[in-house]
């Protein structure tokens, strides 16, 4: 069993160490008078010019210290001198191999699913518009996120390859790079904001030429988002929520300025770790997590169980909880693909404005009383 953020931080963000060309680029951006087209996202700037664009991904992993700037071209664009250290890449794409299902949306919504040969770990994938190639052997297995498959890259020869970095040593990709192929790294997942982790479709947007679309996307959503945010304000209360489960022994709780607990925050509920710091996860014991939640509510995303039995067998302790005897429990597990794959991993960076109404017409179901879930379902 393990808990919503060990799972959320697995399928979203546990990659192969990535590996591209580190620069200084903060010259070259701030010489510019070019504006950046991002608005909410913390770690993605992109500047547009006349026949090639800068992309600048400013914080690719936590305390990142110097950025990574790729220069697209596009066709007959003529480059500056001052740009020519950076990797550059040709646009519009026609190809691509990425490493986190957090990316399939973006490519869905772009309309350019087709252009992507391969993924790791497959099984993962729950779309069932991109499950179809991969039953079709349009979209091969590059191997697992831990290690890329080189050889089979090398053959498939994308135009990119979208992975992420952990840190600063990246040897996998490293080598990757060494045989000609471009690596691009995405820090998507240290976002914190819910409209900032969405809006890194405008990432994949400017790789095929398609700003405006991508644009569009995100201005949807982020209507979206705010017109839901506004409803929300009209809550007359606010229910007291517990999140998390067990793992070996301790209970793990999102942090008070994590992505999950900002989702709480705004949808008007008392969330009891909300005045903690840090943006991870939370280690407590479960005595802990007894005294102060006992009496909480509702309970949201418990782990990956999927019915209230299950998590009784796996824990009898659960009972105690007032939100487990008085079946308000809710969990992102019971939508899945047809491998397996949680779409909640898959979709939710991308659409904050579907996991923002779940959790509204749960704890305030008058204000949204005809919503289907997205993604969050009672236990029973």
């Amino acid at each position: 069993m393990k808990s919503f953020f060990l799972k959320f931080i697995f399928l979203l963000y546990i990659l192969l160490l990535g590996g591209c060309k580190q620069n200084s680029a903060n010259s070259v951006v701030s010489k510019s008078t070019a504006k950046n087209e991002i608005q909410h996202a913390k770690g993605l700037e992109i500047y547009h010019y006349q026949g090639y664009s800068i992309l600048k991904i400013t914080r690719p992993w936590p305390d990142a210290k110097t950025p990574f700037t790729y220069i697209l071209q596009e066709k007959n664009g003529s480059i500056p001198d001052s740009l020519q250290q950076y990797t550059r890449i040709s646009v519009p794409i026609q190809s691509i191999v990425v490493t986190s299902t957090t990316h399939i949306p973006a490519l869905e919504l772009l309309g350019v699913e087709n252009t992507l040969l391969g993924f790791p770990s497959t099984d993962f994938i729950s779309s069932a518009k991109t499950r179809k190639r991969i039953d079709a052997g349009l979209l091969k297995e590059v191997g697992t996120n831990e290690t890329l498959n080189t050889e089979i890259l090398i053959d498939m020869a994308p135009e990119v390859i979208v992975s992420f970095g952990l840190n600063n040593s990246n040897p996998t990709l490293d080598n990757l790079q060494k045989s000609g192929l471009k690596v691009l790294l995405n820090g998507d997942w240290n976002e914190q904001s819910p409209l900032g982790k969405a809006e890194w479709i405008k990432f994949f947007g400017t790789l095929y030429g398609l700003d405006a679309k991508a644009k569009a996307i995100f201005s949807s959503i982020e209507k979206e988002y705010q017109t839901t945010l506004a409803l929300a304000q009209k809550a007359k209360q606010k229910p007291t929520v517990l999140s998390g489960a067990m793992y070996q022994d301790q209970w793990f709780v999102p942090q008070g300025e994590s992505w999950m607990a900002l989702f709480l925050k705004e949808a008007q509920s008392n969330y009891l770790w909300a005045n903690t710091t840090g943006t991870g996860s939370l280690t407590l014991p479960f005595e802990t997590i007894l005294e102060k939640a006992q009496k909480a509510e509702f309970w949201i995303a418990p782990g990956d169980f999927t019915s209230l039995k299950e998590m009784n067998n796996s824990n009898p302790h659960y009972a105690k909880f007032d939100a487990f005897k008085n079946k308000k429990v809710y969990s992102y597990a019971l939508h899945k693909g047809a491998k397996g794959g949680i779409l909640f991993f898959e979709w939710s960076s991308t659409r904050p404005d579907w996991v923002l109404k779940d959790l509204i017409a749960i704890f305030h179901p008058e204000l949204l009383p005809k919503h289907h879930p997205y993604f969050f379902e009672k236990l029973n």
